[in-house]
């Protein structure tokens, strides 16, 4: 979340970006938040004024007890345990201005960088890069969910019988391609120098609030009612908050890790062509990058990142396009995101299958997420992450990009981790 420094320093900047961001009445919950700290700073400082008074005070009943002045001491202890009344009062209302400060904290998006375009929604995207050639496929080339069926890859349908819409069963070989995946991208994580992690899949609320899923999405993450536990929407959550309440030395930053997990998400109100297939699932399995940095190379960690998923998506030969996300379309917690789309010739769409961000400040003050600097001084680190990659559709593009008349072809740096050059 903001800092109030940042808000005081930079209210007018921040409103701006917070508009940029489409936030409604951005102002005025700005305003909003200021007011309730001026109730806090004011009765700290009459508390402060009320303790000075009280030790005042104290000294002096110990002196009036020396002289023996013990009806004049007594009634000074009276004064005391007045003040003391009132101390509680001005403590109560601190306490609840504070709560009442972070909960409105939580409930304003972070702020977008300069470089973040204006705009509403993903048509005011901008390409950034283009690269990859466009395969060659048979004419009437067969959608994803069709080839799954005429290959025995995928089995849609069992898995609604056994979960519902959005749960795949993979068989055979597809289970093959989705197992070569995942190894193949956490080996590239490995020589790119990321310590891999093994989270679990289930977080608490203190998490979900870490790194901003809570309360912004909450009713997209599927909730353990008794347990009050969430299933993770992303490995981002267990992994990001290893690193919640936790003070850093500079000299380890930055600290990288990747993490293979399923992921679940409800997806509430998702409809039509998009969510056919593999295009949006309820489960799915991603492999995710994280980042722990300090703030003045997380720019340089920020595109290493990039850097990384872009090499994976030329390993597979796939057809790709980088976007610059506009303001509209970034995520709630982002100050920065660049999203990887693949694109589908038998769907004729571009597929998003990465996302890349910087969260500046935003996660860390959360999470209380600190280093120390050589100079001993503790400040805020700064938090990235991305999908490196998500699997659903890559394996759709993968599966329409590379059909052939004798099969699917697969792409070479997948071939060791499949023991096959086609699947028929």
């Amino acid at each position: 979340m903001l800092t109030i420094k940042q808000i005081i320093e930079n209210k007018e900047a921040i409103v701006r970006g917070l508009e940029k961001k489409h936030f409604p009445n951005a102002k005025e919950a700005i305003e909003a938040v200021l007011a309730i700290d001026n109730k806090r700073k004011e009765a700290q400082a009459q508390l402060d004024e009320l303790l000075n008074r009280i030790k005042t005070l104290s000294k002096h009943i110990g002196d009036l007890m020396k002289q023996g002045l013990k009806e004049e001491a007594e009634k000074t202890k009276g004064e005391v345990s007045s003040l003391k009344s009132k101390t509680q009062t001005l403590e109560e209302t601190m306490k609840q201005a504070q709560e009442k400060r972070t909960e409105l904290l939580y409930q304003i998006p972070n702020v977008p960088y300069e470089e973040v375009p204006e705009g509403k929604d993903a048509n005011d995207n901008i390409i950034v890069k283009e690269d990859g050639k466009m395969t060659s496929i048979p004419e009437n080339p067969l959608p994803h969910w069709e080839l799954a069926k005429k290959y025995n890859l995928i089995d849609f349908d069992l898995g609604v019988k056994i979960s519902g819409a959005g749960f795949p069963v993979y068989i055979g070989q597809g289970a093959h391609l989705q197992r070569a995946l995942i190894n193949f991208f956490l080996d590239e994580a490995r020589k790119a120098g990321y310590t891999e992690i093994m989270p679990p899949i289930v977080v608490n609320a203190a998490s979900g609030y870490g790194t901003g899923q809570l309360p912004d999405k909450e009713g997209q993450m599927y909730h353990c009612e008794v347990d009050d536990l969430y299933l993770i929407p992303t490995a981002e959550v267990p992994v990001t908050n290893i690193y919640r309440d936790v003070i850093l030395e500079e000299k380890n930053l930055p600290i990288k890790n990747c993490a293979y997990t399923e992921c679940f998400r409800r997806e509430a109100g998702s409809y039509g062509k998009d969510v056919r297939g593999l295009n949006r699932l309820h489960e799915f399995s991603k492999i995710e990058l994280v980042r722990i940095d300090k703030p003045e190379h997380s720019k340089q960690s920020h595109q290493e990142m990039l850097d990384h998923v872009e090499g994976l998506l030329q390993k597979l030969e796939l057809p790709y396009h980088i976007l610059l996300l506009c303001g509209g379309d970034m995520s709630f917690t982002s100050s920065l995101c660049y999203d990887f789309e693949v694109y589908s010739e038998a769907q004729k769409r571009w597929l998003e299958v990465s996302s890349v961000s910087n969260f500046d400040t935003y996660q860390a003050n959360r999470l209380q997420c600190r280093y120390r600097k050589q100079d001993k001084k503790i400040e805020l680190c700064h938090t990235l992450n991305g999908s490196a990659l998500a699997l659903p559709r890559i394996m759709a593009a993968l599966l329409e990009n590379f059909q052939t008349p004798d099969g699917i072809r697969i792409p070479k740096a997948l071939q060791p981790y499949m023991g096959c050059e086609i699947i028929k």
